[in-house]
């Protein structure tokens, strides 16, 4: 066995320490979950949304205590609050339309036949869940999965590796039965292990493209079926008629919450000429009042970055940029928490930066922007695409149909106008190119955890 270890980015301090599990720890909880799952599918569709409904209770519940435990594990600042309101709406979302997403398909009728179309659970889902999120990516895989009659083995990310413990805590809580939903502490070599054996039905995993190459390496062979959810590098467009205060403010937002930390953040943004030195200079003021510092401090808004790692990409990036003619607009002297080492990072906003900048086309996964001047609307899409990225893009216009249009063109899983950095439960939360491969929530994500069986019955 190996410790799995977290270690805080806002001192270096360890938080928490946890042995990874046993082979036969890992085998028992397989088998388990397994033995579990056969009678959890046939526990009617009203029982599972009481439990589920339990679960999300018993989490709410928690937050006070979740919050600075969030912050001290991966440095996202107490001051906004943690994940639970994104997670409940999630959750309740997810619960309310399982009747009818999991609902059979019944054809037009055919006399002397029933036929209709089941949507039976796939058996064990393996959920491996990322750190910068943690609460959030996990509960879009796990509760549709359970209300779908799938059991769960849920890996956390060490980095928030106490999150694993607070949700299988709220599955006892809720009542849950024993083996349906397991919090195991695994290395990159244990999940490994699981997927090339067979022993799960489907894997849904967040995080590097890296990682998820190696989820499929895993798999290979196995036919499991994988939902992976990879990089990003997250495009906004600015158009000429756009509300500028508006979009700088979400803008800024979108770029720069949890120090760049987000699936979905912005890392690069294209302003039509008209608005591009107004615009420049509304981004850089405010991004110059974020306070860098510890994020147990109730007036901190930019916390670390997990890991001093992650920094020093972001601190590469920019550096590559700036030496190839980019302009920084952001003084050091403003942020003198960030000692240009460690997991203190400033924010910083960059002008005159091109594609042939890693800045402009490899994600960062950290608090600093591109910012370019586009002439027209075919510009901006062209650099838009020119990513191996694509998850969202965000178009800022008072033009509905023009940014349905534009967003036609856009390589891209979703398309949002004058908002960014969100997701709608909803919808189908999906993504193209690297960005990966099948579809949490929504109606939609239900099909990603459940197969179609087909029943033609013939009356004689």
């Amino acid at each position: 066995m190996t410790d799995i270890l977290c270690i805080s980015p806002i001192d270096g301090r360890e938080v928490a320490r946890r042995p990874s599990a046993s082979a036969a720890a890992i085998e028992a909880a397989l088998a388990a979950a397994r033995q579990a799952q056969k009678l959890w599918a046939k526990v009617p569709l009203a029982e599972r949304t009481a439990k589920l409904t339990a679960f999300v209770d018993a989490m709410l519940t928690m937050n006070q205590e979740v919050v600075p435990e969030i912050a001290i594990q991966m440095g996202r600042p107490v001051k906004w609050g943690g994940e639970f309101r994104g997670f409940e709406e999630r959750a309740r979302h997810m619960i309310k339309i399982a009747p009818d997403a999991l609902a059979p398909i019944v054809p037009e009728k055919k006399q002397g036949f029933a036929r209709y179309i089941e949507k039976t659970p796939l058996g064990v889902v393996l959920v491996v869940a990322p750190w910068n999120y943690p609460y959030l990516t996990a509960v879009n895989s796990v509760v549709p999965a359970l209300m779908a009659g799938n059991a769960v083995i849920l890996k956390a990310a060490a980095q928030t590796i106490l999150v694993g413990e607070r949700f299988a805590t709220a599955m006892q809580v809720a009542g849950m039965p024993e083996g349906l939903f397991t919090n195991l502490v695994l290395t990159h070599d244990d999940t490994a292990r699981i997927l090339s054996s067979g022993s799960v039905d489907h894997c849904n995993f967040t995080g590097s493209v890296a990682g998820g190459r190696a989820i499929e390496k895993a798999a290979a062979g196995t036919f499991t079926s994988l939902g992976l959810e990879l990089g990003g590098k997250d495009p906004a467009y600015v158009r000429a008629d756009a509300n500028l205060d508006h979009a700088v403010e979400n803008l800024v937002d979108g770029a720069f919450f949890n120090s760049g930390q987000c699936c979905c953040g912005i890392e690069r943004i294209y302003v039509h000429e008209s608005l591009y030195d107004r615009f420049v200079e509304g981004f850089v003021a405010l991004t110059k009042a974020y306070k860098l510092g510890n994020p147990l401090d109730e007036t901190t808004t930019l916390g670390p970055m997990a890991t001093a790692k992650g920094a020093d990409i972001v601190r590469a990036q920019v550096k590559e940029a700036v030496a190839k003619g980019a302009k920084a607009h952001i003084d050091a002297a403003l942020f003198p928490a960030d000692k240009g080492s460690g997991t203190y990072l400033m924010p910083q906003v960059l002008t005159g930066v091109d594609h042939s900048m890693t800045l402009m086309r490899e994600e960062n996964f950290g608090p600093v922007v591109g910012i370019m001047k586009v002439k027209d609307d075919a510009e901006a899409v062209r650099l838009m695409n020119d990513s191996p990225y694509g998850l969202t893009a965000a178009i800022w216009t008072s033009d509905e149909a023009a940014a349905a249009s534009l967003g036609r063109e856009i390589e891209t899983g979703t398309v949002f106008m004058n908002r960014c950095d969100y997701l709608d439960p909803a919808l189908a939360w999906t993504g193209v190119k690297d960005t990966g491969r099948g579809v949490s929530l929504s109606e939609i994500g239900y099909d990603m955890l459940t197969r179609a069986k087909s029943y033609h019955l013939r009356t004689l």
